[in-house]
């Protein structure tokens, strides 16, 4: 049975940084795409950072401007997103994603909610991410 850990969120000033990781079980994480999204308090689910299986390519936000890093490892079905800079506006529930898409599908297209339906989905359930001095 599959199962996704989530863990990293919580209170962070602005400015300072946080790195949310993201455990997969009974999965073999070589074949998934694996994402980022969040979803602040009466916005939409936004993909921050997204990246595809092998071949890997990576797609970034362009709000983010520099300011995440996606990594994945697949020796350990972990995924991980550095945030550095935090500010105010990034406060909000912060979800991991592992996907297995068809041929083609590209990183970006999965950020942007474009991808194809996948085969698998795997979810985490959130973790709050607050940015507040």
């Amino acid at each position: 049975q599959s199962q996704v850990a989530e863990s990293g969120g919580g209170l962070v000033q602005p400015g300072g940084s946080l790195r949310l990781s993201c455990s997969f079980s009974g999965i073999n994480l070589d074949y998934y795409f694996i994402g980022w999204f969040r979803q602040a308090p009466g916005k939409e689910r936004e993909g921050l950072a997204c990246i595809s299986s092998s071949p890997e390519s990576t797609y970034y936000a362009e709000s983010l401007k520099d300011r995440f890093t996606i990594s994945r490892d697949n020796t350990k079905k972990t995924t991980y997103l550095q945030m550095n800079s935090l500010m105010v506006e990034d406060t909000a529930v912060y979800y991991c994603q592992a996907a297995e898409f068809p041929v083609r599908t590209s990183a970006q297209q999965m950020c942007g909610g474009e991808a194809p339906p996948p085969y698998f989905d795997y979810w985490g359930r959130g973790t709050q991410v607050t940015v507040s001095s």
